[in-house]
């Protein structure tokens, strides 16, 4: 292995860790809106049109009011920005940080795991995402994906 060839250290980042903030198609003009979350309520704003709409985090299940905490774009059935075919599944991204994290990795030609828990966003990815053969095709998904 070359030296200069890229290489990816797993951040044993969640899912969790990219899913307070969005990026949404907006519902009113199907450009790029935003929905995110924080710990009292979940918001989607457009910033192309001006749509906004919020939401409590508090809902009501078996005459109980509880929080539940779930991606963003969730709270609003709203559909991911970041999103294309990949042969018979979708390659999606909530945000850019997770776009560019998943670049890194699928970018990478050695892939280092240590301390892994089971519980990293990497390990629960399907099985395309880690295939080498698939490696050229879903960089150019993502460079494609960073242009939109």
């Amino acid at each position: 292995m070359n030296k200069n060839e890229p290489r990816f250290q797993d951040q044993h980042l969640r899912l969790a860790d990219f899913n307070q903030e969005v990026w949404v198609v907006c519902p009113q003009c199907s450009k790029k809106a935003i929905a995110k979350a924080n710990e009292e309520n979940a918001r989607l704003f457009c910033n192309n049109c001006g749509y906004q709409k919020e939401t409590s985090l508090t809902m009501l299940v078996l005459n109980q009011k509880v929080k539940v905490k779930m991606a963003a774009h969730f709270y609003f059935d709203a559909e991911l920005w970041l999103q294309l075919p990949f042969k018979n599944d979708v390659f999606y991204a909530y945000n850019l940080a997770h776009l560019d994290y998943l670049e890194q990795y699928i970018s990478a030609k050695l892939r280092e795991h240590k301390d892994r828990t089971h519980f990293t966003l990497l390990e629960k990815l399907p099985k395309f995402y880690h295939e080498a053969k698939n490696r050229d095709a879903l960089l150019k998904l993502i460079e494609k994906l960073k242009k939109k």
